[in-house]
């Protein structure tokens, strides 16, 4: 086990830079922190670049969840380290590295997905996921617009779900033809009364979901390319439901 005692350690340096997605991908690396995302790091199977906690953090980490802290990747730091890498209020002082890893190839041939088009907002994006996972689908897809998956917000929203589903950022009508080439219905989600209403939808065996930017829904090109057109009904006087609520209802409507 290493030991930090300085904020400015060059290390530190570096690890408190991943809070900016600038220099995650320079690094290709990014930061998690607290105990919920390092459990469900630990379970499944993530392979850690460094591992950071305050003594009793870390001692919590080898009692609880028997973790070996004999290695050169573990590293000892003070309170003043762990304010200074935390995203939150109230740190839980435990932080992990992973490494950003993005599949070059990846076969759009089966399963549930969602196609995230331009979404802004990081907690949108982290509970889209969330709701996607707990749905038992098979993975998101986000244009490269889309708010970064590594953003701590994100993480935070996604609650450990990046590690049990396919995350994946690619342009969305090269993935739209993929999908289609596999036979793969592509609805796309509008604020558009004349488009087909969800509750005439089937449940099918596979399909993509396109949820839309928050102030300006799908775009006309990607909507153009989608098989249908779907609308959730609103039956009172709001006039748009939040992204991640219009997400999760098409979601489980499908399942």
């Amino acid at each position: 086990m290493q030991q930090i005692s300085s904020v400015n350690n060059a290390t530190v340096k570096k690890l408190a830079k991943l809070k900016q997605k600038k220099y995650r991908d320079e690094e290709g690396r990014y930061l998690i922190e607290g105990f919920h995302l390092f459990d469900e790091a630990i379970k499944s199977g993530q392979k850690y670049q460094y591992l950071l906690g305050t003594e009793e953090a870390l001692d919590k980490a080898e009692e609880d969840y028997d973790v070996d802290l004999s290695g050169k990747n573990v590293i000892l730091i003070n309170k003043a380290i762990a304010r200074h890498l935390s995203s939150t209020k109230n740190s839980q002082e435990i932080f992990m590295v992973l490494k950003i890893d993005q599949p070059r190839k990846f076969p759009f041939n089966y399963g549930k997905w969602v196609l995230l088009d331009n979404l802004a907002d990081p907690g949108n994006v982290g509970t889209i996921i969330r709701t996607a996972d707990a749905a038992g689908f098979d993975g998101v897809v986000l244009s490269p617009e889309s708010a970064d998956l590594y953003n701590p917000k994100t993480q935070r929203a996604m609650q450990g779900s990046q590690f049990h589903i396919d995350l994946i950022k690619r342009d969305l009508a090269d993935v739209i033809t993929d999908f289609q080439d596999a036979a793969i219905p592509v609805y796309a989600s509008m604020l558009d009364k004349t488009a087909k209403q969800l509750p005439d939808f089937e449940k099918v065996p596979q399909l993509a979901l396109i949820i839309g930017n928050e102030a300006h829904g799908v775009s006309s090109t990607i909507a153009s390319l989608s098989d249908e057109k779907l609308y959730i009904p609103i039956k009172g006087k709001a006039e748009s439901l939040n992204a991640a609520v219009a997400a999760g209802i098409m979601i489980y409507h499908f399942v």
